[in-house]
């Protein structure tokens, strides 16, 4: 699907090299036919000696050659970053947007009428192939552009396609999901050294419980609810960590944090 075409990311910093990585590492497309541009010159050298990829520090030169453009620079940079790219975007290039809270009206507003964009949220497990990504399509990007769209981050992990206008919750959830999953995996490590556990043993193990607890849901398809009763038993220690759980309110507490990056996702995108 991507043979023959030429990849741009605009932003060199994580979640570019992250994608950079994987659509090599899964043989995709060609690292020569992959070019990352960015404003630090010692980032880009150092990507350029990791991955064999080309880099740039000019934005405008190397969207000119380009089929498939990856933005990926921070929300506050997206403006300024569009203007500067805007005169050599044409029709015959697809634009990616990756900047949490910038709708797809945002970027097409800068941008010639009728230039196909498609707004996608991943997350840094991407990093280790695991990632969750959602895609939405513009207004004038075709169910073509998203299959391509999701080919490339098919690279990194998996990929669903969502309206525009849930973006936000997706961000809140599994954009910034990571976060949570790394305080509960230090959280429970904690408990862990607490009870008498070295350091080292009880990150390995909360690790890979909560590895092995999503690993089996995605396998299975049961509920969580139904997968939480297999380790439960009548009166045992499950039960009894469980009513911990419920009594300090972890449920709640996991909503709100959704809530509260979702509302900061809608004020990014007010802000813009």
């Amino acid at each position: 699907m991507l043979t023959g075409k030429k990849i741009a990311i605009i932003g060199g910093g994580k979640m570019g090299s992250i994608i950079a990585r994987g659509l090599i590492a899964r043989k995709i497309i060609s690292a020569k036919d992959i070019t990352v541009t960015d404003i630090d010159a010692s980032r880009l050298e150092l990507l350029k000696s990791q991955m064999g990829i080309k880099v740039s520090g000019k934005n405008a030169e190397t969207v000119k050659d380009t089929d498939i453009l990856i933005l990926a620079v921070k929300p506050q940079n997206m403006g300024q970053t569009l203007q500067e790219i805007a005169s050599v975007v044409n029709k015959s290039k697809m634009i990616i947007s990756i900047a949490a809270g910038i709708t797809a009206a945002f970027v097409e507003g800068y941008l010639a009428k009728g230039i196909r964009v498609v707004r996608v949220m991943p997350n840094t497990p991407a990093l280790a192939g695991a990632g969750a990504t959602a895609v939405a399509r513009g207004t004038h990007a075709t169910p073509a552009d998203v299959k391509l769209a999701r080919a490339i981050f098919d690279a990194v992990g998996i990929t669903v396609e969502v309206d525009e206008k849930l973006m936000d919750a997706v961000t809140g959830l599994s954009g910034s999901g990571p976060a949570y999953c790394f305080l509960i995996i230090e959280a429970l490590a904690d408990a862990g050294v607490q009870m008498g556990l070295p350091r080292e043993l009880a990150l390995q193990l909360a690790a890979q419980t909560m590895l092995g607890s999503a690993s089996l849901y995605l396998q299975e398809g049961k509920h969580p609810a139904q997968l939480k009763d297999m380790v439960t038993s009548p009166g045992g220690t499950t039960a009894a960590g469980l009513q911990a759980l419920e009594e300090g309110k972890i449920r709640a507490t996991l909503i709100s944090a959704v809530e509260a990056a979702t509302r900061r996702s809608q004020e990014l995108a007010g802000g813009k």
